[in-house]
């Protein structure tokens, strides 16, 4: 930061210098801000770094108001992802919480995943194998105090599901986790636990979430997540991975598929064996007449009626009506 020939300030610490490297690098103003404030958390105050530390607040202010300045017409077209799958999940965090790590660990794809934050500057989407369908996650760009796109809120709102990921290995845990919270609910928008019963009227401004924290084969984990269970009173259900050890990922797996509040119904041709490959995908609470609006527009009016198999065998090809509500991995067989 400083030219040639300028003293620099004394007892800069060695962190200064190598989180000063990755400034260096940045190429968005939200990058630098975050970097920036990082730098100014490790500066320590004395006469010698006032210049230094004058600098950086200043240079912080011109990059928030260039934010400011931003045209928001692309932003609609650049940022609408359709949804895909059984469902869409999209995926929150501060910078380097591990969010493209753990979303690549989950679907196998090839996602960008970098040590720097801002690696990650729009929305992308990548599909999510769960036994036998696929669930869509989107990764997203990070939330900071200074940094929420108005787009990404409204893509929170749009989502079946959030997964708001923490790095627990991070002293700074505690604080963004505040942070996203905070952010999000001065947008109106509020994260709640999958049990949560959410009116119609609500549903886009209350989000069934999990709370992941990652990287919890760091040594610094364990401590920082008894501070999260101290400080913060969170009706999240929280679920522990590591991406590095592949540890709690086929539970966040499952888990993802259970906020989700959907079941999967086989659907049979009489004389046939029931179709496990393609299951039709249904909310939570939906019946057999759901189930033959998705089959065919026409067969819920000329539905005579159904017989059901669930996967338990307690129930072997009942004959059941149109109200009969479905269980996930029911078989169902239509007749008209």
């Amino acid at each position: 930061m400083y030219e040639r020939g300028k003293k620099v300030p004394a007892n800069l610490p060695p962190e200064y210098f190598e989180v000063e490297k990755t400034l260096r690098q940045a190429k968005t103003p939200e990058e630098k801000i975050t970097i920036m404030e990082k730098l100014l958390s490790i500066i320590p105050r004395h006469k010698g770094t006032e210049k230094l530390v004058a600098l950086y607040r200043s240079k912080i202010s011109k990059l928030k108001e260039e934010i400011e300045r931003r045209p928001a017409a692309r932003k609609s077209q650049l940022f609408k992802i359709d949804k895909s799958g059984a469902g869409q999940v999209i995926v929150i965090g501060p910078p380097n919480a591990g969010k493209s790590s753990l979303i690549k660990a989950l679907t196998r794809a090839e996602v960008e995943v970098t040590d720097f934050p801002f690696a990650t500057r729009i929305a992308a989407p990548f599909m999510m194998p769960y036994e036998n369908i696929k669930i869509q996650l989107i990764d997203t760009p990070p939330i900071t105090a200074d940094y929420l796109e108005s787009w990404l809120t409204e893509m929170i709102k749009m989502a079946e599901a959030v997964l708001l990921v923490i790095d627990a290995s991070s002293p700074e845990a505690a604080e963004n986790l505040e942070v996203i919270i905070n952010r999000l609910k001065d947008k109106k928008v509020e994260l709640v636990s999958e049990e949560t019963i959410i009116p119609p009227d609500r549903y886009p401004f209350l989000k069934k979430s999990l709370l992941v924290l990652n990287k919890i084969d760091q040594t610094e984990a364990e401590k920082t997540i008894e501070e999260l269970d101290i400080l913060f009173n969170l009706p999240l259900q929280k679920i522990l991975v590591s991406t590095r050890t592949a540890e709690g990922l086929e539970e966040l797996r499952r888990r993802i598929y259970n906020l989700l509040q959907i079941v999967r119904v086989y659907s049979k041709v009489p004389g046939k064996k029931p179709d496990y490959e393609s299951p039709f995908v249904l909310k939570k609470g939906s019946n057999i007449r759901d189930l033959a609006k998705q089959v065919h527009k026409d067969f819920a009016e000329k539905l005579n009626y159904a017989r059901v198999w669930n996967k338990q065998g307690v129930i072997s090809g009942l004959r059941v009506t149109h109200d009969y509500v479905l269980n996930d991995e029911d078989i169902v067989e239509l007749h008209l």
